[in-house]
């Protein structure tokens, strides 16, 4: 693949950063950004969640929210897409601007609010590419005026579970509002009960994942594990974006409300990743999400627990060449230790 990134980043970074990702995204529906191309090493084949995946790097929900390229994200490379966040009515979102770039950091900071199009224009084009090759994930949340949150859950997990690979439960974002209550035991509990329900109405069974936050108290910690293996459901996303504001971030920026995403979220979000691997024990696989832009990056999450790995802010600082770069470097470093696959290399710090 020839790497144009470097030629149009600082024409993108120049740019409004939210204008500058529709221009990206009509950028993936136009062909214009090439495949990558090649064969990923044998090294890094996995099987999760009943899904036969050429490498485990994944792109995290909020890139692709309505579920307009999944197939040109995957000819990047990606072993797994995520697309959404996704509400059943669509919404316009919170004002702008919503979307703030610190560079310097490798962070954004976004409040988005779950702007999107709405499921039935989502649900019509998972259900156009349903033949076509790739895991395809739905990433579900709900309206921000809706009182019965487990109502708004249910009508996503039932349009999009015919056509997805998988579900995922998105009760994290910080950019809603009382979304995050969701994740208290009884309420989560409650809301997973719904949710199973819901996809054994749609007639189809892909997994069913719940996205968590890394602000997380001990003892919710316990109770999310808890109610993770007592409900059923196929495994754990951790994490979303944090609302905390570490000293790298300028206090000009730091003041601004939102969810801060990319490299200061690494550490905090692997930390979180190993207490949820030693409180599940294994039981059903974990996702790990938060800082990863490189192959050590994706390596420590897969050390700490994680089957799978995704990213997505590095993508916006490094363009589509990361993908390919994180997957060598992860051979490589998995050839190094030993392993003869990821699976073998899971929660290996843990050992």
């Amino acid at each position: 693949m020839v790497d144009l990134y470097p030629l149009a980043r600082p024409f993108l970074l120049r740019m409004d950063p939210e204008q500058a990702h529709e221009l990206t995204i009509r950028a993936l529906k136009t062909g214009l950004v090439p495949p990558a191309g090649g064969r990923d090493p044998d090294i890094l084949r996995t099987r999760v969640l009943g899904l036969e995946l050429p490498n485990p790097i994944g792109l995290a929900a909020g890139f692709d929210k309505n579920a307009e390229v999944p197939d040109a994200m995957l000819k990047l490379g990606f072993g797994l897409v995520e697309a959404g966040t996704v509400t059943p009515r669509p919404q316009p979102g919170n004002p702008r601007p919503r979307l703030f770039r610190i560079p310097a950091a490798g962070a954004v900071i976004n409040r988005f609010g779950f702007n999107n199009q709405g499921i039935d224009a989502f649900a019509g084009r998972l259900e156009a590419r349903a033949e076509r090759p790739g895991a395809v994930g739905a990433n579900v949340g709900k309206n921000k005026e809706t009182e019965d949150a487990a109502a708004d859950y249910a009508v996503g997990i039932r349009r999009t579970a015919p056509f997805a690979s998988y579900l995922v439960v998105n009760v994290s974002s910080p950019n809603t509002p009382g979304l995050r209550t969701l994740q208290s035991k009884e309420a989560l509990s409650a809301l997973l009960a719904r949710c199973l329900e819901a996809r054994k109405q749609s007639g189809a069974e892909p997994p069913l994942l719940l996205k968590v936050a890394p602000d997380l108290a001990e003892q919710d910690k316990a109770d999310i594990a808890e109610v993770v293996l007592g409900s059923g459901i196929d495994g754990l996303i951790v994490s979303n974006t944090t609302i905390a504001r570490p000293d790298i971030i300028p206090p000009e920026l730091a003041k601004e409300a939102g969810g801060l995403s990319g490299r200061p979220l690494m550490v905090p979000s692997t930390q979180v990743l190993g207490e949820f691997h030693r409180l599940i024990g294994g039981r059903v696989p974990l996702v790990g999400v938060g800082g990863v832009a490189s192959g050590a990056d994706a390596y420590a999450k897969i050390r700490a627990g994680a089957a799978l790995v995704q990213l997505y802010t590095a993508l916006a600082f490094n363009g589509p060449a990361l993908v390919t770069r994180i997957k060598r470097e992860l051979a490589d470093l998995l050839a190094r230790d030993g392993f003869r696959s990821v699976a073998e290399a899971v929660g290996a710090d843990h050992r």
